[in-house]
């Protein structure tokens, strides 16, 4: 025990020997960067901020293809289709859009056979879902409510649990 003590005690002097040190050579040293260091700063910052971009953008890279990845492993099925909606034009202006939304949702369910809603007292079970993709609503409202495209194609991807999601075909 005599010692540890003893090397605490060398080593306890050491560390006091070297702060007193580090501390001189900081006030010496602080002096001239003092004049440099509004240089220096902007440069530090600017990498910095660039290396936190770049590693923003690495996870945004990264999630889409881990999601991606996940995604296509769950695929059961997947087709292609083009869905007539035409017939929105009969109903009134304001009303096209919102009946095409209809009319590709019924169809999807109908093509892909989607079970149905039904409403049981004791039982609940998870019912299959139909998810559209922004991008399909985006194409169906883009040239506003009154006037939906006529046809639009579409990939219907059917996963695992059952659920269908519909995505613009490729090149649209």
């Amino acid at each position: 025990m005599v010692k540890e003590e003893k090397e605490l005690k060398d080593k306890g002097v050491k560390e006091e020997a070297e702060t007193e040190v580090s501390e001189e050579q900081l006030e010496a040293v602080e002096e001239p960067k003092a004049e440099e260091a509004p240089e220096e700063k902007p440069e530090a910052v600017e990498g910095a901020e660039e290396k936190k971009e770049e590693l923003a953008e690495e996870k945004k890279a990264k999630k889409p293809k881990k999601e991606k990845a996940a995604e296509e492993e769950e695929i059961v099925e997947e087709k292609f289709y083009t869905v007539p909606l035409g017939k929105a034009w009969i109903t009134p202006p304001r009303r096209r859009a919102p009946r095409a939304m209809r009319m590709l949702k019924s169809f999807i369910t109908k093509h892909m056979k989607l079970e149905s809603r039904k409403e049981t007292g004791e039982e609940e079970e998870e019912v299959s879902r139909l998810i559209i993709s922004n991008e399909v609503n985006l194409r169906m409202w883009s040239r506003g409510i009154e006037k939906p495209p006529r046809k639009i194609r579409v990939r219907a991807a059917k996963d695992k649990e059952g659920n269908v999601t519909v995505y613009l075909a490729e090149g649209d």
